[in-house]
């Protein structure tokens, strides 16, 4: 008994997975997850999928913040919520990061002046290659690695392109510390995205740093602290990189 009433308080928390019901509960500016529909809120059903790697995080977009799991009674049945009801009693404490981790971040190179020399013959070839924006896969490489061939990420992601092995094997990088190698491979790899997302540019930016799996699960752009801070990069660098280069700025048709 002790031990499923444990398994449904862990699965309020972020990163957890269990075959169960959570609801999201709005009240106000305010947010809880509760086993049952609150009183007062407008409450939406989450199913939580049994064989999940990673509980959905169901919070938004809050940082890291600690609450309080509560215990009550509600039409005969024990619920538990994160919101302090009438009734209710402290069930456990907890802390929890929202958004939950994820293979994002914000990149190595920092927003800063255009280094177009920086392996020149490779972009221009694999723009060719590819039809990518020779602008835009620079502004990737500036964002992911500042160029740097040797460049590893603490997630893993290597090269100039920073791609994850798995990516790197399936679009055939043998040598991830090539820049020929990474830079072609990445390219590949950003067109892929961008046929995918039908050129939104900010869809396969973040993509491309949080993940296929992160963009669809949200929607659009996931809301990770690292992928706004990725997005809003690349698309300064995109800008500075098209003027640099001569090209005129994209300006919403009239």
């Amino acid at each position: 008994m002790i031990l499923r009433l444990a398994l449904v308080a862990l699965l309020l928390l972020p990163g957890v997975a269990s075959a169960r019901t959570v609801y999201r509960c709005v009240q106000g500016n305010t947010v809880s997850l509760a086993t049952a529909p609150e009183p007062g809120s407008r409450c939406t059903p989450k199913e939580i999928d049994d064989n999940a790697m990673q509980a959905p995080n169901l919070w938004g977009n809050m940082g890291v913040f600690s609450g309080v799991l509560y215990e009550r009674e509600q039409d005969g049945v024990l619920v538990y919520s994160t919101r302090n009801l009438p009734g209710s009693r402290v069930f456990l404490k907890f802390t929890v990061a929202t958004p939950p981790a994820e293979p994002a971040h914000e990149g190595l190179g920092r927003v800063g002046k255009p280094q177009l020399a920086q392996h020149a013959k490779q972009f221009k070839a694999a723009a060719k290659a590819t039809g990518v924006d020779d602008a835009w896969l620079r502004a990737i490489a500036h964002a992911e690695s500042n160029f740097d061939a040797l460049a590893v990420s603490s997630k893993g992601a290597q090269g100039v392109m920073q791609l994850m092995p798995e990516t790197a094997l399936e679009y055939g990088v043998r040598d991830p510390f090539s820049p020929q190698q990474s830079i072609d491979g990445g390219a590949r790899y950003m067109r892929a995205l961008l046929r995918r997302y039908n050129g939104d540019r900010a869809l396969s930016a973040a993509a491309y740093n949080a993940g296929i799996g992160a963009v669809t699960r949200y929607k659009g752009v996931p809301p990770y602290a690292e992928t706004l801070a990725y997005v809003d990069k690349v698309m300064a660098l995109y800008a500075r990189y098209r003027e640099a280069m001569g090209i005129r700025s994209e300006v919403p048709a009239k």
